[in-house]
C-alpha cells in the first residue's frame, strides 16, 4: 500500500518505541541507529472502503500499472472523486473489466461495495475505535481481503504501533538479515520472536523493511528453508510459545 503525503501524525511517540526497542534487542538497535529515525506518513484515504478499494487494485500487480487502474477507477465517480459503495454496485461488469480489473477483483470489489453498505466495513470513525483483532475479524469476510492486508490498513492507514506482519516476505527476509538466519523464518517462528518487541512491533516490522534494503543484493542470499528444517523451526517456536505461555495468531495473507 502506498502512503500518500500526509499531515496525520502518528497515535504514539515513535522516539519512545525507538527507546525501547533499542534496549532490549541489540541487533535490532544496530539497525535503527543505522537507518535512523522512524518515519512514514499514514494515508489519507476517507474511508476503510476507499483505503481497501485500493488495496484490492493493487494486489499482485505491479505498482505503477496498479495506480493506473486505480485512477480510472476513481474517475467513475461524480466530479473526480472515488465512487461510493452505490455507484460502483451500478457499473457494470464490461466497464470494470475495460478499466482493467480481473474478473476475480470485480467480484471482490463488489463484495467490498456491498458489505460497505451493509455496514460490516466500518467507517473510519468507528474503525478507529475497533481493537486490531476485532478488525481484522471484520474486514477478512471481504471478498479477497486477507488478514495481510488489513495489517497494511491498521499500519499504514491508522497508525497503530504494535502490528506483527508475520507472512510479509519482506519483514521475513529483514528478520533473517538481521538476527543473521541463513533462511527465511516461518510465521510461527517470526511470531514467536516477534513477542519482545511489543508494544512497539510496527516499529520493529518497519526497520525490517530497511534492513533488506540497507543489504541490497546480498538479500537475495537469503532463501526459504527446506521443508525438513521448515519443520522443525515450527516445532521450535511453538515450544518457545509454550513456554511464554502465549499462542500467536495465525493469519492468512491476502
Amino acid at each position: 500500500m502506498n502512503a500518500a503525503t500526509s499531515k496525520i501524525a502518528l497515535p504514539f511517540d515513535h522516539v519512545k518505541a525507538h527507546a525501547h526497542l533499542s534496549g532490549i534487542d541489540k541487533r535490532l538497535a544496530s539497525v535503527i541507529e543505522r537507518v535512523g529515525e522512524f518515519q512514514f506518513k499514514l494515508d489519507e484515504c476517507d474511508s476503510v472502503y476507499e483505503s481497501l478499494l485500493e488495496a484490492i487494485t493493487h494486489q499482485s500487480i505491479a505498482g505503477k500499472a496498479a495506480q493506473v487502474i486505480f485512477a480510472r477507477i476513481v474517475a467513475l465517480g461524480i466530479a473526480g472523486r472515488c465512487p461510493t459503495p452505490q455507484e460502483l454496485l451500478r457499473v457494470r461488469k464490461p466497464k470494470l473489466r475495460k478499466v482493467g480489473l480481473s474478473f476475480a477483483k470485480i467480484a471482490a470489489v463488489r463484495d467490498l461495495a456491498q458489505k460497505t453498505i451493509d455496514g460490516v466495513v466500518p467507517t473510519i470513525e468507528a474503525a478507529e475505535k475497533m481493537s486490531d483483532e476485532e478488525l481484522v475479524e471484520r474486514l477478512i469476510s471481504v471478498r479477497g481481503i486477507g488478514a495481510w492486508t488489513v495489517e497494511m490498513f491498521l499500519i499504514f492507514r491508522l497508525g497503530r504501533p504494535d502490528v506483527l506482519p508475520i507472512h510479509d516476505y519482506g519483514v521475513q527476509k529483514g528478520f533473517a538479515i538481521t538476527y543473521r538466519k541463513k533462511y527465511i523464518p516461518t510465521p510461527r517462528e517470526l511470531a514467536a520472536f516477534g513477542e519482545r518487541w511489543r508494544p512497539y512491533r510496527t516499529v520493529a516490522s518497519w526497520y525490517m523493511w530497511r534492513a533488506v534494503q540497507l543489504a541490497g543484493k546480498s538479500a537475495r542470499q537469503i532463501k526459504k528453508a527446506p521443508p525438513a528444517k521448515r519443520a522443525n523451526a515450527k516445532k521450535s517456536a511453538a515450544k518457545a510459545v509454550k513456554l511464554r505461555g502465549t499462542k500467536p495468531v495465525r493469519k492468512r495473507g491476502a
